[in-house]
């Protein structure tokens, strides 16, 4: 054979790797977090100050105390709500990056009954109502991007992108226009009245009693029902699911409805039990870290749970260290995000293997 015909192996390749049992996966998980904390240690130790002080402040600023866990419950709350919301349609493989914009018109629509009507109706209807304001208004702003894919095939990953947007300006438009506050110094919508506000039970509003109790109805619905065997045809293959004789179009838009009306559910949470208002940032995120949720749960309801109080953990304990310690924000932020990138790359060390080459080995094309 020429010497053209043959090419030295590549130094490094990625092969598949058999599947690990869960004892060896759960391994390589627990070997990707401690390694994140060393490297974050060395960050820790560049910036002057004790990791193994700097990290069990953390735990005792987000674990410790009924203040510091009422807290790292009000973060985990909506970003569990966040990761349920897009489970359905990331199991259908529409990938629904636009919870953001459908917690914020969820947000708009509690806000108007909340500013608006809280002398008309009483208090548990008030809730109710806000609520399910919320979930049509979020639910039909899912609504959207799938109609567009159903019908024109369009890139949902963008389209609900480009929503969120549009829903932040709308809030920014009612802030500097129609339910500006007056009388204030910076434009502002208006605190809600008591009577808009969700009771508390433990310290911490209803709203984690009822993404627990969604926890259980989204794992039944996905596993269960017609509906989630439908959606898991249309994940594996769209062809499969036409030639069984399902409606595809009417699967997608169903799907991402239910899906948005959840992400429109937490926002009236966000609004009615922790902010009180309505802001710009109401979603603060939690949309965009509800993907790494889902992703590292493998959509599995339970085992979110699990996860967004482990990220809700590692928020809280970031702000807590730039007050006692006066860690940068930049720095606690490189350190939360060492940390997940770490958990997210477990995921592929998991599924794959780096294969080296042999000396002086040579393959054939």
């Amino acid at each position: 054979m020429s010497a053209e015909g043959i090419k030295k192996e590549p130094l490094v390749r990625i092969a598949k790797r058999p599947e690990l049992t869960k004892k060896k996966a759960a391994l390589v998980k627990f070997s990707s977090i401690i390694m994140a904390l060393f490297i974050g240690g060395l960050l820790i130790l560049v910036l002057g100050h004790n990791p193994f002080a700097v990290y069990a402040d953390m735990v005792k600023g987000s674990l410790i105390g009924k203040i510091s866990l009422t807290a790292t419950a009000k973060i985990a709350v909506p970003l569990l709500g966040a990761a349920l919301a897009i489970a359905p349609a990331f199991k259908m493989k529409f990938w629904n990056c636009g919870a953001e914009g459908q917690i914020t018109v969820g947000a708009i629509a509690a806000t108007y009954f909340a500013l608006y009507q809280y002398q008309n109706l009483p208090r548990p209807v008030l809730i109710v109502v806000m609520f399910v304001s919320a979930a049509i208004i979020g639910g039909f702003w899912g609504l959207i991007p799938a109609f567009f894919k159903a019908k024109w095939g369009t890139n949902e990953t963008l389209f609900t992108l480009m929503l969120n947007y549009i829903a932040i300006g709308c809030v920014k438009y009612l802030r500097l226009g129609p339910w500006m506050e007056q009388g204030q110094m910076f434009p502002k919508i208006a605190m809600f009245k008591p009577e808009a506000r969700l009771p508390d039970v433990f310290g911490v509003h209803i709203g984690w009693i009822m993404v627990l109790v969604l926890v259980f109805v989204i794992y039944i619905y996905m596993t269960k029902t017609k509906h989630g065997y439908e959606i898991a045809v249309v994940g594996e293959s769209i062809s499969t699911a036409r030639y069984s004789g399902m409606n595809v179009k009417k699967i997608i838009m169903r799907t991402m409805f239910l899906s948005g009306a959840i992400a429109g559910t937490v926002g009236c949470m966000i609004v009615s039990g922790s902010n009180y208002t309505l802001s710009d940032g109401v979603a603060n995120g939690y949309g965009f870290t509800a993907i790494v949720v889902a992703w590292l749960a493998k959509l599995n309801p339970f085992v979110m749970v699990f996860i967004s109080v482990f990220l809700a953990v590692l928020k809280k304990g970031a702000n807590t260290i730039q007050t006692d310690f006066g860690i940068p924000a930049s720095a606690s932020d490189v350190l939360t995000g060492l940390i997940l990138l770490s958990m997210l790359a477990s995921e592929f060390f998991i599924n794959y293997r780096l294969v080296f080459r042999s000396k002086n080995k040579e393959v054939a094309k």
